[in-house]
């Protein structure tokens, strides 16, 4: 098969999701409203093709939640289920244009540090003007070993090295997976650590969870990278218990755009409100660190002790930040979990069913913690190194250490990895 017929069956499935979710039952309402939402009902067919790629790969129907496109590939009446089920193992992520081709790009993909060759779906005068060196937020998908270009959705002057790291990191936060997706050696050295930093918590802490407050959180997580501070985890189990456990809305903890990494910088201690914190390590998906973590527990201890209970109870089950595992964690503590989360809730949920409901996307792939993911990301540490060291300053005079070092000397970031697998490989793509 020729290239340009590969790219005709592709754009056929396409245009046949298109036409899907205009007019199937389980869609068509959706995808109307979705229309309203984004002011677009009266769009031009051109405009709403633009809107309808993001559309079928973020927006989640049913019980249990799924992706318009997972939707679409349930539909019996496909022509290429082939091409449809490529489509599902989609990355969006942040690249730097390396080279235009005379029928795509390459790429060089800031979250997972790989670098890629894509064909374009539609004619290169399509992409005009995007140069190389610049930084584009876009979606891919690999179909028979070759990869394509599903659209651009934003894209940034190559002067910009801050906004597409900031960016970067904030779309790491909301979705792990995208640091090892695509890249088996990656996940395979995170899996590593995991079991590593495990191991080290227990035999710290006597446990794989402390339970704290936001006062001293910073201090069980700094203990865990430098253990000449373990002294200090003397201090925190003297540390009275809070008198009160109630939820409340923490502007601090709002992972957006603008203020994730000051925010990192800055830690639970510098937060206003006083909450309790559970530091938890599990032992498949790495170290969290969950406010309200004992308030949610208490639930099911005494819930007459808890203010906002059902906003708590909420928090913890819509929170993608927090795994099925912590929420089986606790349902193993707790004979009651699933009556109170019933009575709470007014359903009639098994645990499974909770789990299929609430938290179907860690049912779907493998998603460690972001915290041990950000150890491994090497735009995370280049970028707290800028930051701490001068946020005016750009990223490339930042990252770039004062003193030389040597390429197989250890990075100057932190990271543990030697200079030229870290900062050094980092910059040349930037």
């Amino acid at each position: 098969m020729t290239v340009i017929e590969k790219l005709n069956d592709i754009n056929n499935v396409i245009k046949e999701l298109f036409e899907f979710v205009q007019i199937d039952s389980s869609t068509k309402d959706d995808f109307h409203e979705y229309l309203s939402t984004m002011s677009a009902v009266n769009a031009t067919p051109n405009q709403m093709e633009k809107l309808f790629i993001p559309y079928v790969f973020e927006r989640n129907l049913g019980e249990p939640a799924q992706s318009v496109i997972e939707i679409f590939n349930n539909n019996k009446k496909l022509k290429n289920p082939k091409i449809a089920r490529s489509l599902l193992n989609a990355q969006y992520s942040v690249f730097r244009v390396k080279k235009i081709l005379k029928n795509g790009f390459e790429l060089f993909n800031l979250i997972n540090e790989k670098q890629y060759t894509v064909l374009s779906l539609t004619k290169m005068t399509s992409f005009r003007g995007v140069g190389i060196g610049e930084f584009i937020v876009a979606r891919i998908f690999k179909h028979e070993n070759e990869y394509y270009l599903l659209g651009i959705d934003n894209m940034l002057p190559s002067s910009k090295v801050k906004e597409a790291v900031r960016y970067a990191i904030v779309k790491i936060v909301q979705s792990p997976w995208l640091v090892y997706e695509d890249n088996k050696k990656k996940e395979n050295e995170i899996k590593s650590d995991i079991s590593k930093m495990y191991d080290r918590f227990v035999e710290l802490f006597g446990s794989d969870e402390v339970i704290t407050t936001n006062r001293y959180a910073d201090t069980v997580i700094g203990i865990l990278n430098d253990e000449d501070k373990l002294e200090d985890f003397d201090m925190i189990t003297a540390s009275k218990p809070l008198e009160q456990y109630k939820f409340f809305a923490i502007k601090e903890l709002n992972n957006s755009y603008d203020n994730f990494l000051e925010n990192s910088l800055g830690g639970f201690s510098s937060h206003t409100e006083l909450y309790d914190v559970g530091v938890i390590f599990d032992k498949e998906l790495g170290l969290y660190s969950i406010p309200f973590y004992k308030t949610f527990c208490m639930i099911f201890e005494d819930s007459s002790k808890v203010e906002d209970v059902k906003g708590c109870v909420n928090y913890f089950l819509t929170n993608d930040a927090i795994s099925d595992n912590i929420i089986k964690r606790i349902a193993s503590k707790y004979p009651n979990f699933t009556d109170k989360i019933n009575e709470i809730l007014e359903k009639n949920y098994t645990l499974d069913d909770l789990i299929s409901v609430y938290k179907s996307e860690f049912l779907k792939r493998k998603i460690y913690s972001s915290t041990s993911v950000l150890y491994h990301s090497t735009v995370f540490s280049t970028s707290l190194d800028i930051l701490e060291a001068n946020e005016k300053e750009s990223v490339k005079s930042v990252s770039t250490p004062a003193v030389k070092v040597g390429r197989n000397e250890p990075c100057p970031c932190g990271s543990g990895k030697k200079y030229k697998n870290c900062c050094l490989s980092l910059q040349k793509n930037l």
